[in-house]
């Protein structure tokens, strides 16, 4: 092989490296964007920067598909495309770096406003005068590295326009630097400014200006093509990092290893499993064989094959990049994630111990139950029976007049166990009752059948007491998701613009109110939810005073019971759909009944019925707010 042939196979690979790596860019560049578009979208910041990206997609895109087209008007038209792409990077950059100055708390005055908008007009002029003979001139092809347009006027005007706004947005990063006061905040901006190069100098056709030397040294021309394409990719990358952060209420770790696992199952493998076919296909051609099938199943296989490493080494990678500094935590999360059990496990878990007592005992079925606010609630029940609503009235009123220490009760057919826990130095209490059904007549059991079913209690008091344990973490995870919620707005908001931290949280209001309203109506008829009630020193409540002789507790009940006449619809009353929120607020908190009865009554099921009365407290709340707001004199707010 002569030298000649050398170089030439030489520069064929490096000409083929770079085309894949342009391919890998549009790829790239997609992905970004739609994971902008998936979950930051609410964001200025991360919407402009989706405008670059659509503009690297397009630039990049179709450079590919112009340096794998033959014919020149194919090439002609694939590089006119491209310049759509390059001519809207500057307005887009501008229009970027006025949103990150406004984040920071520095909003757009009427100058940086005009300024983007007459860009825009620029950039949708050039647009239109790409496709004339006029901003383009002829199309060069030949021996060159790559075909290229020539140079006319509006070109070189172009390129001074190009810098000029390019230098007025990087005017606008620098004081977005300056503007930013945490030291996490300061790094991102830092880095965000200083990879948002990548993309303008990438994105240029520098063979309009340098096309004579590119031909003379076209190896250092591909090799220097692909080394700015892979740095162009870094750059994209950090920019997207630092992007993700903007308008996001969650923590950094969540952040990172989301947008770590998108850009490895897609940009990543979707550029490797491009790159190993684009070889294949060219070593095909280079061998003169027409394997073509076997393009399509090294493609299929790296794919396969970068999905299965993500999904075996990843928990290690983000072990290490997401939770270098708190591994401690992750691991607990990561167990804690594994070994909690579900409502619906512990429901599962207990409909196979009251079915083994039904198997071990001979019974008709077998029932867990336990005391509730409203009375008696049914945990679970085998399929086999049926418990009425007047049953279980019944079995409330027979164990309401049951000694505490007594180890069996039996109601008509059923025998009901107390299930009492006293081991690991706790206290003895009853957590529930199990209820078995058709064996008065086979008790007391034989030895091993009354083995087995002692053995049988003790778990189905583990899973009670579990239920109750399990109840009690829920409840406090609600409690504390509002606060949470709370730190995590402000976090997002405060990242970048400190004065965040000072604004009222609107949402956090509205649910300190609804839970307020509701400790209230629970208590009406008294308790320390109603008595001391943070809804005492609302102003409407003290107007009430006056009507309630000066006592606070009636006059909190007024208002309380003003609100709910308002969400009363006119007319009789009745047991329809419109009246559904009235009759649950009524009927429970007014009247007092019980949840099973008031489901029957308005002919809906328990858990429908707490979904309700939630809406309906939210709704009582608002009306508060409103009434409130009147007798402060803030209704137009």
């Amino acid at each position: 092989m002569t030298l000649a042939s050398w170089m030439s196979e030489v520069i064929a690979v490096a000409r083929t490296i770079s085309q894949i790596l342009t391919a890998g860019i549009a790829i790239t560049a997609f992905a970004l964007l739609l994971y902008s578009l998936t979950f930051n979208f609410s964001s200025r910041v991360a919407r402009v920067f989706m405008l670059i990206m659509f503009c690297l997609v397009v630039v990049f895109s179709a450079e590919s598909f112009g340096s794998t087209s033959k014919e020149p008007y194919f090439i002609d038209f694939w590089l006119r495309v491209q310049w759509i792409g390059i001519i809207l990077l500057p307005a887009s950059y501008l229009n970027f770096s006025d949103a990150l100055l406004a984040t920071t708390g520095l909003p757009s005055r009427w100058r940086r406003k005009w300024a983007i908008r007459v860009t825009y007009a620029v950039s949708i002029v050039m647009i239109v005068l790409v496709f004339s003979p006029w901003f383009l001139g002829e199309l060069v092809t030949g021996n060159l590295p790559a075909p290229h347009h020539q140079a006319t006027l509006l070109t070189y005007l172009f390129t001074l326009y190009y810098i000029l706004i390019l230098v007025l947005a990087w005017i606008n990063f620098y004081r977005s630097v300056q503007r930013t006061l945490t030291r996490t905040s300061h790094r991102r901006m830092l880095y965000l400014t200083l990879s948002a190069l990548g993309p303008v100098v990438g994105s240029f056709p520098f063979l309009l200006y340098g096309s004579d030397f590119a031909s003379q040294h076209t190896l250092f021309f591909w090799l220097i093509s692909s080394i700015v394409t892979a740095g162009l990719g870094m750059c994209i990358f950090l920019m997207a990092y630092a992007v993700s952060f903007f308008g996001v209420p969650w923590p950094d770790r969540v952040v990172k290893s989301r947008l770590i696992k998108w850009t490895l199952r897609g940009p990543v493998t979707a550029s490797l499993a491009l790159g190993l076919l684009t070889l294949v296909n060219r070593t095909n051609q280079a061998l003169g064989t027409s394997f073509q099938a076997l393009a399509l199943i090294v493609m299929v296989v790296t794919v396969l094959i970068c999905e299965y490493a993500i999904t075996l080494f990843y928990p290690y990678i983000e072990k290490w990049v997401v939770y270098d500094q708190d591994v401690n935590d992750f691991q607990f999360i990561r167990s804690l994630e594994e070994r909690i059990i579900t409502r619906s496990d512990l429901r599962q878990f207990i409909e196979m111990v009251l079915a083994a007592i039904t198997d071990q005992t001979r019974a008709a079925g077998a029932y867990l139950v336990k005391s509730a606010d409203d009375g008696i609630e049914i945990i679970e029940k085998t399929p086999e029976i049926q418990i009425k609503t007047e049953k279980v009235d019944a079995i409330e009123s027979v164990l309401m007049n049951t000694p505490p220490d007594v180890e069996m009760v039996r109601f008509e057919d059923d025998v009901i166990i107390p299930l009492k826990n006293g081991i690991n130095g706790e206290s003895e209490r009853v957590y529930g009752y199990l209820g078995i059904s058709g064996i008065t007549d086979k008790w007391p059991l034989e030895p091993e059948a009354g083995e087995a079913l002692d053995r049988l209690k003790e778990r189905a008091m583990i899973a009670l007491r579990d239920r109750e344990m399990l109840e009690q973490v829920f409840e406090i995870l609600e409690r504390l998701d509002p606060q949470e919620q709370m730190i995590q707005q402000l976090r997002a908001a405060g990242r970048f613009d400190q004065s965040a931290l000072l604004s009222d949280v609107e949402w956090m209001k509205r649910q300190e109110m609804t839970t307020w309203v509701k400790g209230a109506l629970t208590h009406y008829w008294g308790g320390p939810k109603l008595t001391e009630s943070p809804l005492m020193h609302m102003e409407v409540v003290k107007t009430a005073l006056v009507e309630n002789d000066g006592n606070e507790i009636n006059a909190l009940r007024s208002v309380l019971r003003n609100g709910l006449d308002q969400l009363k619809p006119g007319g009789e009353r009745k047991f329809t759909g419109e009246w559904l929120l009235y009759n649950i607020l009524d009927m429970k908190f007014m009247e007092g009944k019980k949840v099973r009865e008031i489901a029957l009554k308005l002919a809906v099921s328990e858990a429908d019925l707490y979904r309700k009365q939630k809406v309906a407290i939210e709704k009582i709340a608002d009306i508060l707010v409103q009434m409130e707001m009147k007798a402060t004199g803030r209704e137009s707010d």
